[in-house]
């Protein structure tokens, strides 16, 4: 017997599930991988372009049935204080994926970004949630580590500042030609 296999993503309401696939943030960016369902059930995912996926998204496998795609718990941080924007903006400088909510924000757990976040007066409490961070501001569905095809390109960002001098921030990505 053939494994069903998902060449094709649907969005939230575009179908009704008939089963769910629980996959964590990491997880939800592929191409070409074997899932289970939660009812035990295998299929591949055989995608023409790495893929990220949002939570509620489908796939539709060749056998007609619709799989929809569960955001899982992960190990966060929970992310607070006095001043929302500048912590969210020290964290979105770091291209670190981040789920804004009205009161917090939740960002992976990270320690080297947890005592920076600390040192600038937010309380950070590790929790156990599904993750569901803000996409990219093109639309690509992630902040960054867009690649397609087998062709990893990095850059630096250099800042030259108003007193003259510059900087290279030290970080690379991947990105999409």
């Amino acid at each position: 017997m053939t494994q069903p296999t998902a060449h094709t993503i649907l969005h939230a309401g575009d179908a009704q599930a008939t089963d769910l696939v629980t996959l964590t943030y990491d997880e939800r960016f592929l191409r070409r991988k074997v899932l289970t369902t939660v009812q035990g059930d295998r299929f591949l995912v055989d995608l023409e372009h790495t893929t990220s996926l949002d939570h509620g998204d489908l796939f539709l496998l060749t056998d007609g049935r619709c799989i929809e795609v569960i955001a899982a718990e992960e190990n966060l941080l929970a992310v607070t204080g006095p001043d929302m924007p500048r912590l969210a903006w020290h964290i979105g400088n770091r291209h670190t994926p981040c789920q804004i909510e009205a009161d917090r924000l939740l960002i992976q757990r990270d320690h080297v970004i947890m005592a920076m976040l600390s040192h600038l007066g937010a309380t950070v409490t590790e929790v156990s949630e599904p993750f569901t961070p803000e996409g990219g501001a093109y639309g690509h569905g992630r902040t960054h580590a867009h690649e397609h095809g087998n062709t990893l390109h990095t850059h630096s960002h250099d800042h030259t500042h108003s007193n003259g001098h510059s900087h290279d921030d030290g970080h690379h990505h991947p990105h999409d030609h």
